[in-house]
């Protein structure tokens, strides 16, 4: 089973910044992208940005040029980075997984964590 573990959510005010971490453990055999999705109160989840293992990223155009997202293949960690807040950004943040084992594949997410961005 694997498991994804999210911190660095919070309050924030306009303007400020965040920064969401995700550790991945367990059976992983072979990442192939890990991202963000957001699902903010009556809304749809959305994806936020991707990484892949060949390291392309793709970001939501409502983030582009304020969040950034990095990974550490080393430790299986994903962060997303989170730069001139806005109060549409509020939402639960998602972390995601997409992986293989032996031909078979998977999709696995974090619990989520908490992002209220203040006027």
């Amino acid at each position: 089973q694997v498991q994804l573990v999210e911190s660095g959510g919070g309050l924030v005010q306009a303007g400020g910044s965040l920064r969401l971490s995700c550790a991945a453990s367990g059976s992983i055999f072979s990442i192939n992208a890990m991202g963000w999705y957001r699902q903010a109160p009556g809304k749809q989840r959305e994806l936020v940005a991707t990484i892949t293992s060949g390291r392309s990223t793709n970001y939501a155009d409502s983030v582009k040029g304020r969040f950034t997202i990095a990974r550490d293949n080393a430790k299986n960690t994903v962060y997303l980075q989170m730069n001139s807040l806005k109060p549409e950004d509020t939402a639960v943040y998602y972390c995601n997984l997409d992986h293989s084992d032996y031909g078979r594949h998977f999709v696995s997410w974090g619990q989520g964590t908490q992002v209220t961005v203040s006027i």
